[in-house]
């Protein structure tokens, strides 16, 4: 007789929403965070303003995409 293994079973799908959610904050911390730094690093503090006006509606654009996504994803599986 094997002895029982005290370890839970891997939860794959969840590591992977984990992960996914992790990917999302990267992309949007590095388009606003290290998009909108170089904008005010080589043209200025105007510039960063009016970048934000197209940076933060494209954001909101990847969050709605994901979200629209995720509903998918989930309706699909029950």
């Amino acid at each position: 007789m094997a002895p029982e293994d005290p370890r839970p079973p891997t939860n794959y799908r969840n590591i992977r929403r984990r992960q996914d959610r992790a990917f999302l904050w990267l992309v949007i911390g590095a388009l606003l965070i290290v998009g909108g730094g170089m904008i005010y690093l080589i043209y200025g503090q105007g510039a960063l303003f009016t970048a934000l006006l197209c940076l933060i509606p494209t954001v909101g654009l990847i969050l709605v995409l994901w979200g629209l996504l995720t509903v998918i994803e989930r309706w699909v599986k029950d």
